[in-house]
C-alpha cells in the first residue's frame, strides 16, 4: 500500500502546473479531460516530484466554499513537506522565482528547513538533512 495522491485546492491549472513543474521540478504525470460529479467539465491534473512518488491532484476550485479555502486548507498551519537533495539549490530557485518566504533559514533536529508560501497561499516547508 502506498499513498499515491494528496489534493490541493487551485485558482487554475495552467498556473499551478507553471509552479509545479517551473519552480518545483514536479513532472505533469496526467493531464487529460475530466467531468465533475455533475457532468460539467474539468481536468484530471496530477504533478509529481522527479522520479515518482506521492502526486498532487491538482484540483480547481468549484464554487464558493472551494474557493475560500485555496490557500488555507489547513488553517494556517505548514501543509506540505519537500525534502530536496540540494538545500542550496532548491532555496535559490525559490528565490529567483519570488517566491515569498516566510522567516530565516533554521537548523532543526530533523534538518535545514525555510517556510515558504506558494502562488496560492499555502505553507511549505522546504527540507534538507
Amino acid at each position: 500500500m502506498h499513498l499515491d495522491l494528496v489534493t490541493i485546492v487551485v485558482p487554475d491549472y495552467d498556473a499551478a502546473v507553471e509552479f509545479f513543474r517551473g519552480v518545483l521540478g514536479f513532472e505533469v504525470t496526467e493531464d487529460a479531460p475530466s467531468t465533475t460529479n455533475d457532468g460539467r467539465p474539468k481536468r484530471w491534473v496530477v504533478v509529481r516530484p522527479p522520479g515518482g512518488g506521492t502526486g498532487f491532484l491538482l484540483a480547481r476550485a468549484d464554487g464558493p466554499a472551494q474557493t475560500e479555502r485555496i490557500g488555507d486548507q489547513t488553517g494556517g498551519r505548514v501543509t506540505f513537506f519537500l525534502r530536496v537533495d540540494d538545500f542550496r539549490i532548491a532555496y535559490e530557485k525559490l528565490v529567483a522565482a519570488g517566491i515569498e518566504l516566510v522567516g530565516p533559514v533554521r537548523e532543526e533536529p530533523y534538518g535545514t528547513l525555510q517556510v515558504f508560501r506558494d502562488p496560492f497561499g499555502n505553507l511549505w516547508d522546504l527540507l534538507a538533512g
